[in-house]
């Protein structure tokens, strides 16, 4: 057993410690076909108003050209997989469905943190080694990395799908200047099943392994700033943050245990929100609700939008009160769609 061996087997035994699901090794290179699929998202246009995707492509695309200095990547999934279908929430329409991540504290944080411990160990570890961690926010494409280091494969979806954790795994890497044997690729594919692509509400699929985000209602109701297009606002039904739809029909969740770190069980407020409680939120009010929460960074505005959305969906005219009181809201896009809600649900 060489000693670099030796030492990603300590690196890999500190991560699952420190309370990750899975780790994995891979070199910190990326091939043709994870570029190629990159450039043809992009250039068709699919990513929609993500602007941030375009303009660092050739670090997204190269490691080394992020940092020269990047010879392995500890790639790591951390589990965050539900205590119950998510989906159930859409037989409550007077509710409000937010994706499961989003329930509690924000990821970015919690497996930032995680990261750097893990970093610093790997530092004293080796005596030399140069590292740096990313989870999400930077140029990095993690979901190729995940499956070149045997984390899983990338789905029909294009989520990461993990044989032992479905598709219910956050992200983070640790890119280091140590050359470390990379992980075996156990086998593993979706096959002939479909159904993530046929779970999607809106079609955001035009084929398999192939997303088009404009049409895709976590990106609508998180990303997109404007008014939500009126083709897609049925479809919505109750999603006011994200949607789960896709990972959640995917098979092999069937093996996923429920998330272990506590700050990413869900919150019992968060679980099935009263949508008039919500679309009765101020600026203040949403702060102090979702302090600590990703869903505070898309402000108050665009989340009272999404829940206004799905009160038009709800068939609820006892909701059409929440909905009237919002028609003079300062925010054009906030009283676009609480005329349409209020619309929805019949007159006065």
């Amino acid at each position: 057993m060489t000693g670099a061996t030796t030492l990603r087997d300590r690196i890999r035994d500190k991560a699952l410690a420190l309370g990750f699901d899975a780790v994995g090794f891979t070199e910190a290179r990326l091939g043709p076909e994870a570029r190629t699929r990159l450039a043809d998202f992009l250039a068709s246009g699919a990513h929609g108003e993500m602007d941030w995707l375009t303009g660092r492509q050739e670090q997204r695309g190269d490691p080394r050209a992020l940092w020269p200095e990047a010879r392995s990547v500890v790639s790591l999934g951390l589990s965050y997989a539900p205590d119950e279908d998510p989906r159930a929430i859409q037989g409550r329409p007077d509710r409000g469905g937010i994706s499961v991540y989003a329930r509690n504290r924000d990821y970015h944080d919690v497996v930032k943190g995680m990261l750097k411990h893990l970093a610093q160990f790997i530092v004293k570890a080796s005596g030399q080694a140069g590292v740096k961690v990313f989870v999400d926010t930077a140029p990095v494409m993690e979901k190729p990395l995940a499956e070149q280091a045997g984390l899983g494969w990338q789905g029909k979806h294009t989520n990461l799908v993990s044989r032992r954790h479905g598709s219910w795994l956050f992200l983070g890497e640790i890119y280091t200047s140590l050359e470390l044997p990379p992980s075996d690729r156990p086998a593993g594919s979706c096959g002939s099943c479909t159904a993530c692509l046929a779970a999607c509400p809106t079609d955001a699929f035009p084929a398999p392994y192939r997303l088009d985000a404009r049409r895709c209602i976590s990106y609508l109701t998180i990303e997109h700033a404007g008014p939500i297009p009126h083709e897609f606002r049925p479809a919505i039904g109750n999603r006011i943050y994200g949607c789960d739809d896709c990972l959640a029909a995917c098979p092999w969740n069937r093996f996923a245990t429920t998330a272990r770190e506590a700050k990413l069980q869900a919150r019992e407020d968060l679980r099935a929100p009263p949508l008039a409680e919500l679309a009765a939120l101020d600026d203040a009010g949403f702060r102090a609700r979702f302090s600590g929460s990703p869903i505070k960074r898309i402000g108050r505005n665009r989340f009272v939008r999404n829940v206004l959305i799905a009160i038009g969906n709800s068939r609820d005219p006892g909701l059409a009160a929440a909905a009237r009181a919002l028609a003079g809201d300062p925010d054009p896009v906030v009283a676009e769609a609480a005329l349409w809600a209020a619309e929805q649900l019949g007159p006065s």
